[in-house]
């Protein structure tokens, strides 16, 4: 019995160590547990915040949510993967963009409204982007010379749009249509006869890059109303880089601190509680890899809080565990009416944390959202190692023959 309980926690350690480095060094199957899935927010990394105002009193939530949509939209078109976009207050927009050089270029391939427009000879508008639902790049021929290919974007209508297209070409053939991006002529083919097809192309003197910038604009949509920029603040990357380092020193000095405490005053039990908590660091990074998430140094400070949390739960098991041995029980029934009288203390302080963490992530953005999230995560996951894997520890060290009530606090 000794041997297997002495065993099961070499194979605990050994767990604990593999799933940090697991995390850490992306060990595992197609490296899904690597560090390089724990993307760096703008406070970390560097780059660009930004908050854009409506051009407009009083916007609808509606208008609000769309202009937030096709803001995520051109991002992702410009490969701004890792940027994060939300509302603060009822008329601005939060942009945050880690790792961007060129903050100017940015903000104006944002704002950019993308108002995509056809019209006539006298400038009547007979067809708006509104009316378009895809535009792609795509290759098509030089009228002049076949051999040649040249970049096109080709637009797919709307069942209103097509009917207007096809209205449009009706009574405008033999003439140019005019199709103007933002006020600015890009094409102005002839019609030569009607077309009533749903889809139609841009031709123009295009570079590739050209003909895909236009179509993630013109596929983005337009805005609602223009945004104009009321701040915009830039964050170095070597601050960022700074910042993660004395978030990780502060933690690493955080923990160890509390290691040593839970040891002095526990002796025995605050070792297993120890040994929980680095499981517990290397579930957390686990999780955190899994789930892609953006850390932030608020989200930082989360999983430090969440470490305390999880010692927190721990003292409460131990005062329970002394209290049963100075009433004269034996180790072992100290042990399982200790965690049985903890329990409903301990449920009930973190339900209101994981609720609280609920809050502040649903009516926060940026790197308010940062730190609920890694705060709930961490709270799960400290009741886990607190009810779970820290008694699974103290039952094998009893099995192992670590018996003396005097190694668990008993006077």
């Amino acid at each position: 019995m000794k041997a297997k309980s002495i065993g099961i926690l070499v194979l605990l350690a050994a767990a604990a160590a593999g799933l940090c480095c697991l995390s850490f060094f992306g060990l595992g199957p197609d490296k899904l547990l690597g560090a390089a899935n724990i993307k760096q927010g703008l406070d970390l990394k560097g780059g660009v915040n930004i908050v854009y105002e409506a051009d407009k009193e009083s916007p609808t939530r509606e208008e609000m949510y769309s202009a937030i949509a096709l803001i995520r939209g051109r991002l992702d078109n410009l490969n701004y993967t890792e940027a994060e976009v939300g509302q603060q207050g009822d008329n601005r927009i939060r942009v945050d963009i880690p790792g961007v050089a060129d903050a100017e270029t940015a903000i104006k391939e944002i704002g950019r409204t993308a108002l995509l427009q056809f019209a006539d000879e006298e400038g009547n508008v007979l067809l708006t982007g509104a009316q378009v639902v895809n535009a792609v790049k795509s290759a098509g021929t030089d009228p002049q010379n076949p051999n040649v290919t040249l970049p096109q974007v080709s637009l797919e209508f709307s069942e209103e749009g097509r009917q207007a297209f096809s209205e449009a070409t009706k009574n405008n053939i033999g003439k140019p249509l005019y199709i103007l991006l933002d006020d600015q002529v890009i094409s102005a083919p002839t019609v030569q006869s009607q077309i009533t097809e749903n889809s139609a192309v841009i031709t123009g003197s295009f570079t590739t890059k050209e003909a895909e910038d236009l179509a993630g604009l013109i596929k983005a949509g337009a805005l609602p109303f223009n945004l104009n920029v009321i701040s915009m603040n830039n964050v170095g990357a070597r601050l960022g880089a700074d910042s993660l380092n004395s978030g990780l020193l502060a933690g690493a000095i955080g923990f160890a601190m509390v290691f040593v405490f839970m040891i002095v005053m526990y002796k025995v039990s605050g070792a297993a509680a120890g040994l929980a908590l680095i499981i517990y660091l290397g579930l957390e990074l686990v999780l955190l890899s899994l789930m892609r998430v953006t850390l932030t140094l608020p989200g930082i400070a989360g999983i430090v809080l969440s470490v305390g949390m999880a010692v927190d739960a721990n003292i409460i098991i131990f005062e329970r565990l002394k209290e049963e041995l100075r009433s004269g029980k034996t180790l072992r029934a100290a042990l399982d009416a200790g965690y049985h009288r903890a329990f409903p203390a301990i449920l009930d302080s973190n339900i209101t944390t994981i609720l609280a963490a609920a809050v502040l992530f649903w009516l926060g953005t940026g790197p308010v959202k940062g730190f609920a999230e890694t705060l709930a995560i961490g709270v799960v996951l400290s009741m886990f190692t607190a009810l779970v894997i820290t008694r699974f520890i103290m039952k094998s060290l009893y099995g192992a023959g670590v018996v003396n009530p005097k190694l668990y606090g008993s006077k």
